[in-house]
Formats: C-alpha cells, sequence, structure tokens
C-alpha cells in the first residue's frame, strides 16, 4: 500500500497518526477520519511518543501539531517522520509562521481551527496529488507546500 517517497499509498484506507496534544482536538480528528473511512492507529501528544507509535504502527499518514505537550517539537517530528520513517505529514497549526522554509519534509497544512470540511479537502487533495490527479489549486483551508514557495523557498505566511 506504499509509494516511494511519500508513504501515501493508492488504496482508499489509510493507516493514520494523529500527533496533538489537545486530546479533545485528536479524539474529533480521530472520529472524522475514522467516519470518511481511514484507519487511526494512534494519537500522540507528545514528541517521544509519536516517534515510537509511528515506528511500532507504520502510518501511512501523520497529522502534525507543531506546539506539542513537550514544547514546539512538531516540526522535529515532521522531520523525521518523513525522512526515516517515510510517512506522509500534514501539519495542523494556528500559526503557520511557525513552518520553517524546508517545511520539514510535511505536504501541507492546516489552519486550526480546522473544519470538517477543511481536513476531508485536505484529505482529498492529498490523496489525488500523490495519484498525480490533483485539482490545480488547494482547497481554500488546505495549503499545499507543492503549489507554494517551491520557487523562492519562502514558506507560507
Amino acid at each position: 500500500m506504499r509509494r516511494g517517497g511519500t508513504g501515501l499509498g493508492t488504496g482508499k484506507s489509510l493507516r493514520i497518526l494523529i500527533v496533538e496534544d489537545e486530546i479533545l482536538i485528536a479524539l474529533e480528528l480521530e472520529s472524522l477520519l475514522q467516519d470518511v473511512g481511514h484507519d487511526v492507529v494512534g494519537i500522540a501528544a507528545s514528541s517521544a511518543d509519536a516517534l515510537r507509535l509511528a515506528r511500532d504502527l507504520k502510518p501511512d499518514l501523520a497529522f502534525v501539531d507543531i506546539h506539542l505537550a513537550d514544547g514546539p517539537t512538531g516540526v522535529d517530528v515532521a522531520r523525521h517522520l518523513a525522512a526515516r520513517l517515510d510517512v506522509a505529514v500534514l501539519f495542523m497549526t494556528a500559526n503557520a509562521k511557525r513552518i520553517p522554509e524546508d517545511f520539514a519534509g510535511a505536504l501541507g497544512v492546516i489552519a486550526k481551527p480546522y473544519t470538517e470540511r477543511g481536513v476531508r479537502e485536505a484529505l482529498a487533495y492529498v490523496l489525488a496529488d500523490r495519484s498525480r490527479g490533483a485539482p490545480s489549486r488547494a482547497p481554500v483551508a488546505f495549503v499545499s507546500f507543492a503549489q507554494v514557495g517551491c520557487e523562492d523557498g519562502s514558506s507560507p505566511s
């Protein structure tokens, strides 16, 4: 079910890790992802938990908050997941300016507070992009890093 370089499969159901220290947000996202047919394999509130769960559970995709229980470590988690474990990453944050210029290996960002529609559209966009059928523009609630900053190296603001 894996595709080289992204960790995303072409099948209908993805194995998803949620990296979020606010449990109500994590549970809401888990419910939404399960409702649209994906398998949430775990929820982590800290960088150590996220890395351990990712190694053990081998998710296809991770939704990663930038600020976790152990501080602003989500960027480091994303970088590790993408580079070493071949896990595709979507950031979730209220402050996109905290995303590094190299995007830490993430595919894009969903602004918090997110909506159900925003998460669904971002997930559909990423899945379509991985199968080379992506629409020309990302949904409003989602910023695809493939469309932003590639030429000049700047991050979304």
